[in-house]
């Protein structure tokens, strides 16, 4: 694995290390990390930083769905300019060209189950090449990006009552 992959990994699995802790993980020096970012955030390999927030643990209410997404790919360009006018929308968190009976699938949030079928019924399923939806709520978030959102806490004896 060369220095610059290990490095995306590290970042990408924590974007608050220092770059004294990146160079003695990688072995780069740190002008070496200095440089490598900011020549991967140029080349756009880098697209930003964020953190990953477990919003149940918070007093922000919200619902996260999954739509499926049929469409009809326009002359010419294929599906990208019907995928531009979907992922324009604010509430759009992550859109996938996708193989199967489907062709994207979007993530939206919301604050609330009517909010999102709001955005369904008013602004998706009605764009001019959309053929079919289907909505897929988020009951729970188990993983997310290699993160475990809430560990199962383990036992120490299991009781079995008869």
């Amino acid at each position: 694995m060369s220095n610059t992959t290990k490095l995306l990994q590290l970042l990408e699995s924590d974007c608050t290390l220092k770059h004294d802790q990146l160079s003695a993980m990688t072995g780069l020096s740190v002008q070496e990390v200095e440089n490598t970012i900011r020549d991967l955030e140029e080349r756009k390999a880098i697209l930003g930083y964020q953190a990953l927030v477990d919003w149940d643990k918070t007093d922000r209410e919200s619902v996260t769905a999954l739509i499926e997404v049929k469409v009809v790919p326009q002359r010419g360009d294929g599906f990208d300019r019907i995928a531009q006018r979907i992922y324009q929308y604010d509430e759009v968190e992550s859109m996938y060209l996708m193989s199967g009976a489907f062709d994207f699938t979007v993530i939206i949030s919301g604050r609330t189950l009517r909010e999102v079928s709001q955005f369904v019924s008013d602004k998706l399923a009605p764009l001019e090449g959309v053929t079919a939806t289907a909505t897929h709520f988020i009951l729970q978030k188990y993983k997310e990006n290699h993160m475990v959102f809430q560990k199962k806490e383990e036992q120490d004896k299991e009781w079995i009552f008869v």
